[in-house]
């Protein structure tokens, strides 16, 4: 294993009484954002202070890292919807994760925000999500239930402040205060006490304080819900859990699927019409949403008038649709619940998977050994049950499907999902 370091020196968690290392920040600022932006010039820097880059600034720096890391090459192998085995073109977390990236740059670029902390924000976002989507969430909080839980943003936290493990310097990323902010999207009070003890006036301080995270934060949490509505439309028609015609019944697909028939009336002669129609759709949802965030949310802002990035704090929630953009996304969402995220056929998968997550941790947690060497190190040096179970939740959420799937297969004999 090597020498041990110190806990400051590989930073796996900031110590008793942290504070943030301020350096000298990296790269220029963006002169073109606008003032309630998050400046990249104005960042509140990392945990471990290092030399800034000489032609990245700090928060592009932050995404190559993101990019780089192994727990973003997993997510090609992670649900998003539809398991890893059925099918090749469904989307994946990986891929979700780009289509999220490129909303949310559209919409900051409009609105004159920080386009480099937004994609790091939204690569980063789901870098936590166990196997099996939120079936695997589900199933590992309630394995967890005794230890503290599990939610997936606190674990993409965990990840790039810990579990990643590629420099010398230190454990984690090492990422700016604003990209570690924006990840943690959600926080309970009592996780926010801990972290806030770990980390004093650090990215926990919001949800004490119930102020709002950055414009960058908001908006990637908006940009993440507009693409995982479009893109579990394509993906269950796709699989034929959902059609078209049950689909009419929802105001906003509706709407746009009228104005595409109205432009190309003989779209069903084309090859492949249907799919060209259901494409055309989709587009013409998404661009009227990116155009209704822009529109609304400018004049939140011009009615706010925030002086700078640090007011937006202690305004209320600024990125956002109109009232009734947000009533038809509501619509939407509940069409999805109903009829492709509670269809029998995802249920069932559901089941079985999260048969398989709860039958890896049970086993891990008797028999440590099991796991990967790293993990069965770290068991090792676990002071008592609780640390023991939270090895065994990072190694079963770092799982991608297939090698859960295959885990699971070889220490039960049983094989579960195809």
């Amino acid at each position: 294993m090597g020498p041990p370091r110190s806990p400051t020196a590989c930073g796996s968690l900031p110590p008793e009484g942290a504070s943030f290392a301020l350096g000298r920040p990296g790269g220029k600022t963006d002169q073109g954002l606008a003032r309630w932006a998050s400046q990249p010039a104005q960042t509140r820097g990392r945990l471990h202070a290092e030399a800034p880059a000489p032609t990245r600034s700090d928060h592009q720096r932050d995404r190559d890292r993101i990019v780089h890391s192994s727990a973003f090459r997993r997510l090609v192998y992670k649900t998003q919807v539809f398991l890893n085995h059925e099918g090749d073109l469904f989307r994946t977390r990986l891929t979700h994760s780009l289509e999220v990236a490129q909303l949310g740059r559209s919409i900051a670029r409009s609105l004159r925000l920080n386009e480099d902390l937004v994609e790091a924000i939204c690569l980063a976002h789901d870098l936590g999500h166990t196997p099996f989507g939120h079936a695997g969430q589900d199933a590992l909080n309630a394995c967890m239930r005794e230890w503290g839980g599990f939610e997936h943003n606190l674990q993409s936290l965990r990840v790039v402040d810990r579990l990643e493990e590629r420099y010398p310097g230190f454990d984690g990323l090492n990422l700016t205060f604003e990209t570690r902010e924006g990840i943690l999207k959600h926080c309970s009070r009592a996780n926010a006490e801990r972290i806030e003890q770990r980390e004093p006036g650090g990215i926990a301080q919001r949800f004490l304080r119930g102020e709002q995270p950055s414009l960058e934060a908001q908006l990637c949490n908006l940009a993440d819900e507009i693409a995982y509505n479009a893109h579990d439309v394509d993906d269950g028609v796709r699989s034929g859990l959902i059609d078209m015609e049950q689909l009419m019944a929802v105001p906003l697909f509706a709407r746009y699927h009228a104005l595409t028939l109205a432009q190309y009336p003989d779209i069903a002669l084309l090859p492949h019409g249907p799919r060209r129609l259901l494409y055309d759709t989709i587009r013409r949802m998404l661009s009227d949403q990116v155009y209704d965030v822009v529109a609304a949310t400018q004049a939140r802002l011009a009615e706010a008038d925030t002086a700078d990035a640090q007011a937006v704090r202690s305004a209320p929630p600024l990125v956002g649709f109109s009232a009734a953009m947000r009533a038809e996304s509501t619509q939407l969402k509940r069409f999805l619940f109903q009829n492709l995220y509670r269809h029998p056929q995802v249920v069932q998968t559901t089941e079985l998977a999260q048969t398989v997550v709860r039958e890896l941790f049970a086993i891990y947690l008797a028999r440590p050994q099991e796991m990967k060497p790293r993990f069965a190190e770290r068991a090792q040096e676990a002071g008592d049950a609780t640390a023991l179970a939270r090895v065994a939740c990072d190694f079963v959420a770092g799982m991608t499907d297939r090698y859960a799937a295959r885990e699971h297969a070889r220490l039960t004999g049983r094989q579960l999902l195809a």
